[in-house]
């Protein structure tokens, strides 16, 4: 590659809102962080209420029963609000980048053979090809990890931008 190219992106808060809450991802319940203990804990739930039901079929030996039952009710609820808790802030943290993006005049990405920088107004982020572990790119948008990690909607650029940055990618992060 000769030099430094540039990529101007023409972001849309819809576009980047496709992706990131795509698969029930900012849903606090449903969310794949959350599903599986959601569902635990209304299954331990209604257990609980079932054994909390007929408690008074129990012998006192077998009364532990409801205190264990309701000790993994209270487990599962302490995990799932924990995971709530992450899902709420991830998707705090993408509003507010999405309306940080919906007022800026300039989305810029320039790489060259060392480097790849991301302008947004007048922040810059800068990182070498180094810095990056990982590349995911598929028909939507691609996505990279490293030092910083950046999502880029096929939709915010042209066909032949998307392309070329794509095949940049590919060239320089190995993961």
């Amino acid at each position: 590659m000769n030099g430094e190219k540039t990529i101007i992106l023409q972001p849309d808060r819809q576009d980047f809102e496709e992706i990131y809450f795509s698969g029930d991802q900012g849903n606090l319940f449903f969310s794949p962080t959350t599903k599986g203990k959601t569902i635990t804990t209304l299954v331990i739930g209604a257990i609980l209420l079932i054994v909390f039901i007929f408690r008074n079929d129990f012998s006192g030996e077998k009364a532990g029963i409801l205190y264990f039952v309701s000790f993994l009710f209270l487990l599962c609820v302490i995990f799932l609000s924990v995971s709530i808790n992450k899902v709420s802030r991830w998707r705090r943290q993408v509003r507010s980048y999405l309306s940080k993006l919906e007022r800026c005049r300039l989305y810029e990405i320039r790489f060259t053979d060392t480097e790849f920088r991301v302008i947004i107004d007048d922040q810059e982020e800068s990182s070498e090809w180094k810095d990056f572990g990982n590349v995911e790119a598929n028909e939507q948008y691609i996505a990279l990890e490293g030092k910083y990690s950046y999502m880029f909607p096929k939709k915010s650029m042209s066909g032949k931008d998307y392309q070329l940055l794509k095949t940049v990618l590919k060239e320089h992060i190995t993961a």
